[in-house]
């Protein structure tokens, strides 16, 4: 019974899909015993947060789940290097619009199939709406950060900036959701690749959000094949 599951699982992904995660998954925990070898809860967290991906880019809402769980363990790992900023908005603003979009992935399935979400298009005033309310996060996010005397202040609040689009596009069903992930990972790989330069095992995290790069670069891929076979082009 276990072994039809996991054979289920694996019809589940196509090959390229398979490859992707495999190779995400080489590649992070060989780095980490390259350059970390301590902080196993960066191993965890980068481990759930890469599949969490793969499961995102299928629409599938468990991705979300795991999204959530990757927040807790990243904001945790923030904290430990005065990552105020990241800390804050994965544990205030990704983690908590990981469930809106949780909820709203579930009440929202194509042709009734759970496993996968249907694909929105934003209209034009949402658009607005959302450029307008992301200045307003970002602004009050500096101001916060500020307070907190945050390392690299510019580089974190661009992060926040990055982020709140992200986690808006992924509740709102956008394929562009994996586009605002992709450049939010361009930050943090500059901010951790910052941190190297006090502690070289932090390479590794800068490592793990190469891969996330990739991974979310592949979402967009996906989620556009999606939105046109679900459109009828």
């Amino acid at each position: 019974m276990l072994s039809g599951k996991i054979k289920s699982m694996m019809n589940y992904f196509t090959k390229v899909e398979r490859l992707l995660w495999c190779i995400s998954v080489a590649v992070i925990v060989v780095s980490f015993f390259i350059f970390d070898r301590e902080n196993f809860m960066t191993l965890v967290a980068s481990l759930i947060g890469v599949t969490s991906l793969i499961f995102n880019a299928k629409g599938n809402p468990f991705g979300q789940i795991l999204m959530v769980i990757f927040s807790i363990l990243y904001g945790i790992i923030s904290f430990s290097f005065d990552y105020y900023g990241e800390m804050i908005t994965y544990l205030g603003m990704t983690a908590p619009m990981a469930i809106f979009a949780l909820i709203s992935w579930l009440k929202n399935p194509y042709n009734g199939n759970k496993a996968e979400v249907k694909v929105n298009r934003l209209k034009r005033k949402e658009i607005m709406f959302m450029i307008f309310l992301t200045a307003i996060v970002t602004f009050i996010f500096y101001n916060i950060l500020e307070g907190f005397h945050t390392a690299n202040l510019i580089a974190s609040t661009v992060s926040v900036t990055t982020s709140f689009l992200a986690v808006y596009m992924t509740f709102r069903r956008s394929a562009f959701y994996a586009i605002g992930y992709a450049a939010n990972d361009i930050v943090l790989i500059i901010m951790w690749i910052l941190a190297t330069r006090s502690d070289i095992s932090y390479l590794s995290v800068v490592i793990c959000f190469i891969i996330f790069l990739v991974n979310d670069i592949y979402g967009f891929v996906s989620w556009s094949k999606m939105q046109k076979r679900q459109e009828g082009g």
